[in-house]
């Protein structure tokens, strides 16, 4: 296929455009400047202009581009940047596709478990249930609606509502690892808290996936089907890397980075969500447990004589 990837110099949109480069796709990048080469298309998401003629004989568009929701403390101002980004850019992309007589007829848009809400306790979470509360969950019922001129128009259009990736070039596995390599990990405040994580390696296959399934529409969870609360998930990573945990992480020590609401709705947020629609269409989970997708994207093999998870 052909495909277009916003976002790709972030860590799901690198890696994702070389797993589908090697699988034998063609992959065009929408980039924020003047493109060299065919291969690249120009868009400005502010700007609300896209280079339409670059889609021309595109199959789909893989639409991961939007500010980072954990990397800087949510002022205000921050909190606009977040959902901005998420809306205009995707709403600027749908609108784009629905106006094409000749253009790409999917379209695979990133969204998020925050749609949930930060806080459901044990409830069990399919792509069925209800949206929940708060910021992250107003940006993700807006995000997924900014594609609905798309959706009008007749294309597939796709919402991959990615869990926690585990990466140690990224994301919370990223940002923990330097501390738990130095024994001086523990759990979130009580630990109770569900996470649902999933590998980098299964978030790529489930991008692959929906691009493959002609008849898969609306949300997909991209979530391991084992999630785990962060007490098991610390234990499970200290005894991956041989380390102690034994660390409580206080509530403002997050606040720090994040800001409070930043700090309750992601690092203590607690979504206990299953992969329904994944599963349902036959997708093979290559990590499903935890302690064997650390130990592959760490490269941290188990010990001779033990079976990983016992």
């Amino acid at each position: 296929m052909h495909v277009a990837v916003t976002g790709s110099s972030g860590l799901i949109g690198s890696a994702l455009l070389a797993f589908l480069t090697s699988g034998g796709h063609t992959v065009a990048r929408l980039l924020r400047r003047s493109p060299h080469g065919d291969q690249e298309i120009a868009w400005d998401p502010q700007g609300g202009t896209v280079d339409s003629e670059g889609l021309r004989g595109v199959d789909a568009v893989i639409h991961l581009a939007g500010e980072g929701i954990g990397e800087r403390r949510w002022s205000e101002e921050q909190k606009r940047r977040i959902l901005d980004s998420r809306v205009k850019g995707t709403g600027l992309i749908a609108r784009t596709l629905a106006e094409m007589d000749e253009g790409p007829r999917t379209l695979i848009c990133a969204s998020a478990i925050g749609y949930y809400g930060a806080h459901r306790g044990e409830e069990i979470l399919t792509e069925e249930s209800r949206s929940g509360d708060g910021f992250l969950a107003e940006v993700c019922r807006q995000w997924e609606g900014a594609a609905d001129p798309a959706r009008n128009a007749g294309l597939r259009v796709v919402h991959v509502r990615t869990g926690i990736v585990q990466s140690p070039k990224g994301g919370q596995l990223g940002k923990q690892l330097p501390l738990f390599r130095l024994g001086m990990g523990g759990k979130l405040g009580t630990g109770r808290q569900w996470q649902s994580w999933i590998t980098l390696d299964d978030t790529l296959g489930i991008y692959q996936h929906a691009l493959a399934t002609p008849d898969l529409e609306g949300p997909i969870n991209a979530t391991a089907p084992n999630p785990v609360t962060n007490a098991e998930y610390t234990q499970v990573l200290g005894r991956v890397l041989g380390r102690p945990t034994l660390f409580t992480v206080p509530k403002f020590a997050p606040a720090l980075l994040l800001g409070s609401e930043g700090a309750d709705q992601v690092a203590f947020a607690g979504q206990r969500v299953l992969p329904a629609r994944a599963e349902a269409t036959r997708y093979t989970f290559r990590f499903p447990d935890l302690e064997g997708g650390l130990r592959h994207v760490l490269g941290v093999s188990t010990p001779r004589g033990r079976i990983a998870g016992w």
